[in-house]
């Protein structure tokens, strides 16, 4: 099981690092291509006109899907922001309670989030809607997108949770003891 869900983030993480040079690559492609126009103009010749439609829109999709497939990912690197002066002062016991406590919220919160994202992936999806640029986006793409990363951020909190409930110790508390984080921050 452990290897499946760690396949599970794993695949969301690298969803999310092709999602970033995607944009990158298509940026690339459009400076270069305004580049090639301006030298072309300075030669005299006249400009080629090369433009990637809706490049702006098809990036924040893909920022979007970015964000949210890589948050199971950061979950278990410790990446997130945590406030643990508290922590810090509180004794194993109470420690492993506000965690277990502050996982069950996180989890439902997220749950709910994956709940009610994908109506709305549903919604346009059964509407057709499609975003307003040159290029006909069907929403329903990037907000199934949204939903999965949330489902999946669903699932490494269960998976931190059930840790915590089990006696051990969540992965992200792990990583912040072996980095030295604990009362104080960074």
């Amino acid at each position: 099981m452990r290897k499946a869900l760690d396949a599970l983030y794993g695949a969301a993480l690298f969803g999310a690092c092709s999602a970033m040079v995607v944009i990158a690559t298509l940026v690339f492609i459009q400076v270069v291509a305004r580049l090639i126009d301006r030298l072309s103009t300075l030669a005299g010749f006249g400009r080629f006109g090369f433009a990637i439609p809706s490049l702006a829109e098809i990036g924040g999709f893909l920022f979007i899907a970015s964000a949210f497939l890589a948050l199971p990912a950061t979950l278990r690197a410790a990446g997130h922001v945590r406030v643990t002066l508290f922590v810090g002062w509180a004794g194993p016991r109470l420690e492993r309670a506000m965690t277990a406590f502050v996982l069950i919220v996180a989890l439902a919160l997220a749950a709910y989030a994956s709940w009610v994202v994908g109506g709305q992936a549903y919604a346009s999806f059964e509407r057709a809607s499609v975003s307003y640029g040159l290029i006909a986006i069907p929403l329903w793409i990037p907000q199934a997108v949204m939903t999965s990363g949330l489902a999946i951020l669903a699932v490494a909190i269960l998976d931190e949770l059930a840790a915590v409930l089990s006696g051990g110790e969540a992965k992200f508390r792990e990583i912040e003891r072996t980095r030295g984080v604990d009362e104080g921050g960074h």
